[in-house]
């Protein structure tokens, strides 16, 4: 696999990086093994970014990669591991407080199993707390050694800004797929600018833009897609005829329709990582076919005639999750 730079200053990594929220099961049920095969699998593909927070589990998705190293010492070096901090677990809540993001990354680290991590994001701002005091604390963990590189997850451009006028921001992670393109309307091209990596979470829309149909009524108790408004029945019928017409051109290419969705997401612009999150290691393998995958201008045209900006019906957020997400445009 092509690798691609995780932000100015940043480690080279795979084109493609590892979504871990799905070891801890946000996508159905898993187990460690089941995990343990995918990261194998990720070594072997060259898919050498794992991106990983508190919050997903809570905490068991750090403490799956942690035991996976503490297996297999020599993945640490191969392995660029980013987390994330800034969510309160019992109560859920939200806290960039100085204290609290310093007990945050200790945790995370013990929890991996490592003494700093390449990548620390804020999970989602605290607007209580200017975004330059909140820069500045992370910047004291550089200095310490405990993180390689600051990002931000789901902030504005204009906050981006603000924050990198503090100190170097090597990556903001949002959504980015052909069903949810808000950050091409200002942070893709921001991130750019200042030599930060554009890490997409849900290249293939939660699953939508896949060979499956997913049917949201069988969603089980606490998959956070449950709530989302592309998920209820109106809007997801809607939608599943675009999908389908899409689904029609993957397969006149002789493409898989998740590994073709990763594939426009990595021809946004070259420095754009998706990170796709799948329980299992077939299921990777087919995502990181895409990077085998080259768009002709044709071929995105036809992509964009198919499924133009803003097709999908029904907000990516319900009212609650977007609380603590930044919007803009």
């Amino acid at each position: 696999m092509k690798q691609r730079q995780l932000g100015a200053g940043g480690p080279l990594v795979g084109e493609m990086g590892f979504g871990a929220m799905s070891l801890a099961g946000a996508f159905g049920p898993t187990d460690e093994a089941t995990g343990f095969r995918a990261l194998d699998k990720a070594l072997d593909l060259g898919v050498t970014h794992i991106d990983t927070a508190l919050i997903y589990g809570p905490y068991l998705s750090e403490e799956i990669i942690g035991r996976y190293l503490q297996h297999n010492p020599p993945a640490r070096r191969q392995f660029s591991i980013a987390t994330k901090g800034g969510f309160k677990v019992n109560p859920r809540g939200i806290s960039n407080e100085a204290g609290f993001l310093r007990e945050c990354l200790e945790g995370s680290l013990k929890r991996l199993g490592v003494d700093h991590v390449d990548l620390y994001y804020i999970h989602r701002r605290d607007q209580t707390i200017p975004i330059e005091d909140v820069t500045g604390t992370l910047a004291g963990f550089v200095r310490e050694g405990k993180i390689g590189g600051i990002g931000y997850s789901e902030i504005s451009p204009a906050s981006l800004m603000r924050a990198s006028a503090v100190h170097p921001i090597r990556a903001v992670q949002s959504e980015l797929s052909l069903w949810s393109r808000l950050p091409q309307l200002g942070m893709v091209q921001a991130c750019e600018r200042i030599g930060a990596a554009f890490v997409a979470f849900s290249p293939v829309a939660r699953g939508v833009l896949s060979d499956v149909t997913l049917d949201p009524a069988a969603f089980p108790e606490g998959d956070f897609r449950r709530p989302m408004p592309r998920f209820q029945p109106q809007a997801f019928a809607y939608n599943m005829r675009f999908i389908e017409a899409f689904r029609a051109f993957a397969r006149s290419r002789g493409w898989s329709t998740s590994a073709l969705a990763i594939a426009w997401t990595l021809h946004q612009g070259q420095h754009i990582i998706p990170i796709p999150g799948t329980r299992t290691a077939e299921h990777l393998a087919m995502d990181a076919a895409a990077a085998d995958i080259r768009l002709s201008t044709d071929d995105l045209a036809e992509i964009e005639r198919i499924l133009p900006m803003g097709w999908a019906q029904g907000n990516r957020y319900s009212d609650e999750q977007q609380k603590s997400s930044e919007l803009y445009c």
